[in-house]
């Protein structure tokens, strides 16, 4: 046997012991999205195993708010499942690096993501990824259709137009012009200043610049984010300071809101709740002038790794491999709709109304919120005091100028790069 011969020979012998260590294999899939677990159960594990029948796959999910502390004394205590679901960035880094998830950068499909994609489950040099990217979420506002025509109104292309609209709204008297409450705070970041934000600080480039310290929250882009929330205040109907998540949402379900703030993991949501008593669709955040250039928060929010201590890794590596497929994206934006796949494979979306979010990466540039990526690893918390100071902005009890030199202060604290 000539040395090509043994090489071939050697190759061969090592994808057949890799294919037997795969097949017989049970897999046990972490996950906090227990909402999923009919969809994961009944849709995208048979797909996987009617093309690898010799693998099991088991989705074993934690309700939300317990997941990471569960999560955490499972990997402690050797008992979690093979494949870990990963909250991006750092939650999933800290596990890399305490050597719980196993680096990913060489399975085959790979190629499928591009940097945004991988950022999350990446190193911060990027060199190296630990967990597939599985699925984005993307912001915008859902409105009711009936309404709309009801009341003679277009969707707003800028944000002058959409406080025209907000008036008209107002006047008729018929409906809220839009549901958001400020009991939790976190929805007038999220769907509010991460929202419409992205297109007066440039999307990535003005991200990447809070990071290097380049641009400051005091900076005037970031300052008008705030002026315009400041101005939501008289829209958003009685007792909004007092209104939670979902009670803006039942609001708007019922037909009493004409326009959600909204991000894409919504859709689900109305598609149930609203059941066909009116129609919905979705228009992306407004621009502060006609003719600028078009920013979407593109947010990344799952992806899948190996559990380092897993005793099927082969078996993990198939189907991580198979997540990074055509068929699996398509199984996850249909039966999954408003969780957008984060690889690079062109496929049909069947929901209306994810399909309009879906079609805003056609003409807008893609972000993720600024708050994610190494800026929230301090004391005091970004996120939490965007969360805080926006919801204190819409509320009146604070300035725009206020809220952006609280959250600059914040960081000057103790990111060495803001000061």
């Amino acid at each position: 046997m000539n040395k090509h011969a043994r090489t071939a020979f050697a190759v061969l012998a090592a994808l057949a012991a890799s294919q037997a260590l795969a097949a017989g294999a049970t897999l046990r899939i972490e996950s906090w999205r227990n909402d999923d677990a009919d969809t994961w159960n009944d849709k995208i594990i048979p797909a996987f195993t009617k093309a690898h029948p010799d693998i099991k796959v088991v989705f074993a999910p934690t309700p939300p708010a317990d997941y990471n502390a569960s999560l955490n004394a499972k990997l402690a205590g050797g008992t979690a499942g093979d494949l870990i679901t990963c909250r991006p960035f750092d939650a999933s880094l800290e596990m890399y690096k305490k050597g719980q998830l196993l680096p990913v950068n060489d399975l085959k499909g790979m190629a499928s993501f591009d940097e945004i994609a991988r950022l999350a489950w990446s190193t911060d040099d990027g060199k190296t990824t630990f967990c597939v990217p599985l699925a984005a979420v993307l912001h915008g506002f859902i409105y009711n259709k009936d309404a709309f025509a009801e009341l003679k109104l277009a969707p707003p292309k800028t944000l002058p137009e959409f406080m025209e609209v907000l008036k008209k709204i107002k006047a008729d008297g018929r409906y809220v012009p839009m549901a958001l409450g400020t009991a939790e705070q976190w929805e007038a970041a999220t769907v509010g200043f991460q929202n419409i934000g992205p297109d007066f600080w440039a999307g990535e480039a003005g991200r990447k610049a809070l990071i290097a310290g380049t641009q400051k929250f005091t900076d005037p882009q970031y300052v008008a984010v705030w002026k315009e929330l400041a101005a939501w205040g008289p829209y958003l109907g009685d007792g909004y300071k007092a209104q939670k998540n979902a009670d803006s949402q039942n609001l708007f379900a019922l037909g009493r809101a004409a326009i959600y703030p909204a991000g894409s993991w919504d859709i689900p949501v109305f598609n149930q709740q609203v059941a066909g008593s009116f129609a919905i669709g979705a228009f992306p955040p407004p621009l502060p002038k006609a003719g600028d250039t078009c920013y979407i928060s593109d947010h990344t929010d799952m992806g899948i790794g190996i559990n380092a201590a897993s005793k099927n890794p082969e078996a993990a590596k198939v189907f991580l491999e198979w997540l990074t497929t055509p068929e699996f994206a398509a199984l996850l934006a249909n039966h999954l709709p408003g969780f957008f796949p984060l690889a690079r494979h062109k496929i049909a979306i069947e929901d209306p109304v994810a399909r309009e979010f879906a079609s805003w990466r056609e003409t807008c540039q893609s972000t993720i919120r600024n708050s994610y990526q190494i800026l929230s690893r301090g004391t005091p918390n970004l996120e939490n005091q965007l969360w805080n100071v926006s919801a204190q902005v819409v509320n009146g009890t604070l300035s725009p100028e206020q809220a952006a030199k609280t959250v600059q202060d914040g960081l000057d604290k103790w990111y060495k790069p803001a000061r």
